[in-house]
């Protein structure tokens, strides 16, 4: 069963029945809804799906705080390139007076933000980025392959359900020869493919780029594409002449590990490439495409799920 027309989508209708359905939890944030039981079952499923099929590729699984060091976001040069998404971590340091006239100044409706000073952690962006430094010095012969699930912040508020400000990512990172990092990005673009169409999704991919920021960005994101460095899987939640991107593909040359000391077992500086499914978002296209009452949906995707 198809859900209505997604040319006829309409962001703001789409979150009101995601809410009526109790698929997503209103919080008046933008961009920051809660999830139902229901979208948090399928979310559940697909990743062991993801899981399950990546099982013979022998990923070592890594788990991390959904915060990174505040020296790591500066080392990655994250402020120069995507600074209009940054989400800092402050706190309170001050004295008992201080922290008298900050409440004071909240109960009179007043700012008080300028009580806090920033900490040593800032809220993770990319699943991906406490990996890296995990591979610093030689590597074993083949390289490593590591896969990753962590809440990602990305400061893009918005009331289009599919943009959060806050989301989980399943990832995987290859670091090792250039030829068989590529390769194996490229594998996996035809595997994401194969497993969100085998869902009944009407997924397609396509050369991307990052939202660098600024004038020195958009030649930051000429370069990527023309590299292709980027792809993206995207389906049309919110149109079909502007899918959404649920799954990326990024190779990165030697961008993370010149800056962690990343090297061959034969000395020579590495390569890394990462590819990431966009959790919230798949179970997004996936309510978009056929409807919101999972009982409902084709017998061959819930076979799939709920097996």
């Amino acid at each position: 069963m198809t859900n209505h027309t997604i040319d006829a989508y309409d962001p703001h209708a789409f979150h009101d029945e995601l809410a009526a359905h109790g698929l997503i939890l209103p919080t008046g944030i933008r961009g920051a809804y809660g999830r139902g039981p229901v979208f948090e079952d399928i979310l559940e499923r697909f990743d062991a799906l993801v899981m399950n099929s990546a099982a013979d590729d022998g990923a070592e699984a890594m788990t991390f705080p959904p915060v990174v060091a505040r020296t790591m976001i500066e080392k990655m040069g994250y402020l120069d390139n995507f600074p209009q998404l940054i989400g800092s971590i402050h706190s309170f340091f001050g004295t008992g007076l201080q922290a008298r006239e900050m409440a004071d100044q909240a109960r009179a409706g007043e700012r008080w933000e300028s009580f806090l000073d920033i900490t040593d952690l800032m809220l993770l962006p990319a699943a991906c980025y406490p990996v890296y430094p995990m591979f610093s010095g030689l590597l074993p012969e083949g390289g490593r392959l590591v896969t990753t699930r962590n809440w990602c912040f990305r400061h893009e508020p918005s009331d289009e359900p599919t943009r959060l400000q806050s989301f989980r990512m399943r990832e995987f990172i290859r670091v090792g020869a250039p030829d068989a990092v590529e390769a194996w990005r490229d594998s996996w673009l035809e595997r994401g493919l194969a497993l969100l169409r085998s869902l009944g999704l009407p997924a397609d991919s396509d050369v991307a780029n990052d939202p660098f920021f600024g004038r020195a960005g958009k030649m930051m994101a000429t370069s990527q594409r023309e590299q292709r460095l980027k792809f993206e899987i995207v389906v049309p939640v919110v149109s079909a002449t502007e899918p959404t991107a649920v799954c990326s593909f990024n190779w990165h040359q030697e961008h993370f590990t010149s800056k962690f000391d990343i090297s061959r077992a034969d000395g020579s500086t590495a390569h890394t490439a990462c590819l990431g499914f966009g959790l919230e978002r798949v179970v997004l296209a996936l309510l978009k495409t056929h409807g919101c009452d999972v009982n409902q949906w084709p017998a061959e995707v819930r076979a799939q799920l709920w097996s």
